[in-house]
């Protein structure tokens, strides 16, 4: 067995992005396995486990994350994690992956491809709620699908805007408030509240919205009421129903299954979409083990590895 400390070396988002939006297209085809995040919850935070096999890519494996909001705190990353690759004939583990880094890039670049596929503007003003490492890929990802005029972020720190701002020096960009950070043409809300952040009436017409923070049940940041203004589009029917953004609008009754507009498989295949310039567009991410394994695949084609004897 392998073992890749720094599987992100040497990896590009054009090649991500590529990889996780093949991923959503086999999800899309219905030919892959992925059973939804089991979660494990502690006072300070919880971990998941995210298993799934890949047919076309010829890769199953699992993922072990965790979630721990105080972590910064701590001097440590919110989230981390491990991925395991099994050898689907033998059933043998073949690689194990640091995936810290891996999870923020293939995070990001499923906000890209939604961007790509339900922004109708490719010249946009950026606006980022929240302004930690998914804020910084999400930025990354989609400065590839458009072209970046301005960045407003927003976080409860000042500090933080000021020194996300400081390393993103090379975009136009302000610490804005909220309402101002919502006046966009992309927003992309990356926090773990669990209580509205974004209010309706600060969202216009012709947004779209990668809404990435609520990832487990509880978590919201959006208003409920934009949901019912918007066409949602959700990465997998199970997952988003029970820790997505409409977790809680669809548990208080605000927010029904039956108002998804789709999934971004579905998107990306052609089988939905936005269907005009005006209507407002809603990605609800949780995160796929599917998008895991296709930028492991890439991984483990571009990195060395450290034998590990087993079993």
């Amino acid at each position: 067995m392998q073992y890749y400390h720094h599987p992100e070396i040497g990896l590009s988002f054009d090649g991500i992005i590529s990889a996780v939006e093949e991923a959503f297209a086999e999800h899309c085809k219905g030919i892959v396995q992925m059973p939804a995040k089991v979660y494990v919850t502690f006072d300070t935070g919880d971990f998941r486990t995210m298993p799934a096999y890949i047919p076309g890519l010829d890769i199953a494996g699992v993922k072990i994350v965790n979630v721990h909001p105080g972590n910064r705190e701590r001097g440590l990353p919110t989230v981390m994690a491990l991925t395991v690759i099994i050898d689907a004939a033998t059933g043998e583990p073949s690689a194990l992956l640091n995936a810290t880094r891996l999870t923020d890039f293939r995070t990001g670049a499923a906000g890209a491809v939604a961007t790509k596929y339900l922004s109708p503007k490719r010249d946009i003003v950026l606006g980022l709620i929240g302004s930690g490492r998914q804020a910084e890929t999400q930025l990354e990802a989609i400065s590839r699908v458009c072209e970046i005029r301005e960045i407003r972020v927003w976080s409860r720190k000042e500090r933080n805007q000021k020194a996300f701002l400081s390393q993103f020096s090379q975009y136009e960009g302000k610490a804005t408030s909220l309402e101002r950070t919502c006046d966009c043409d992309v927003l992309c809300t990356t926090t773990p509240s669990t209580s509205p952040l974004v209010r309706d009436e600060w969202i216009s017409e012709g947004m779209h919205i990668n809404a990435i923070g609520a990832d487990a049940p509880g978590k919201q940041e959006l208003d409920p009421a934009i949901l019912t203004r918007a066409r949602v589009f959700i990465d997998d029917y199970e997952q988003a129903t029970h820790s997505g953004e409409i977790n809680v609008p669809i548990a208080k009754g605000l927010f029904s299954s039956a108002d998804i507009a789709g999934t971004l498989g579905e998107v990306v295949c052609g089988k939905k979409g936005r269907e005009h310039d005006s209507e407002i567009t809603i990605f609800d991410s949780t995160g796929l083990a599917l998008q895991d394994l296709a930028i492991a695949k890439i991984a483990l084609n571009n990195g060395d590895g450290v034998d590990l004897p087993f079993p």
